[in-house]
């Protein structure tokens, strides 16, 4: 049996969030976390912590986990909806800017 814990529309690119993922995978929860702790990459590290804290009192309400044992499984982040803006250019053309989201998605299972 698995924990999944789910984050919609993270306002950080899935290309940068997949880097901090590939830190902490198949690695113990509380390794994990400190590992996200030092991370240089602050913003996504800290809600990586946040999610997988959540999995964590999850287990811990469910009483049928072993806390020391739980492991990231499997975390990955998907596309998310993205945001379309217009910057003005010279000789009036405009360039798109596309504001990437993503959804981030960790499963916590025992070692």
């Amino acid at each position: 049996m698995a924990i999944k814990v789910k984050l919609s529309n993270v306002g950080i690119a899935p290309r940068k969030v997949r880097q901090v993922c590939d830190l902490v995978r198949n690695k113990k929860a509380s390794d994990a976390i400190k590992i996200l702790r030092f991370c240089e990459k602050k913003e996504i590290a800290i809600a990586l912590t946040k999610l997988i804290n959540s999995g964590l009192a999850i287990a811990n309400e469910a009483n049928k986990y072993d806390l020391d044992n739980l492991v990231v499984g499997t975390i990955f982040a998907d596309e998310g909806a993205m945001q379309k803006r217009i910057m003005p250019r010279a000789q009036g053309r405009a360039y798109k800017i596309r504001k990437r989201s993503s959804h981030v998605t960790v499963v916590l299972k025992e070692a």
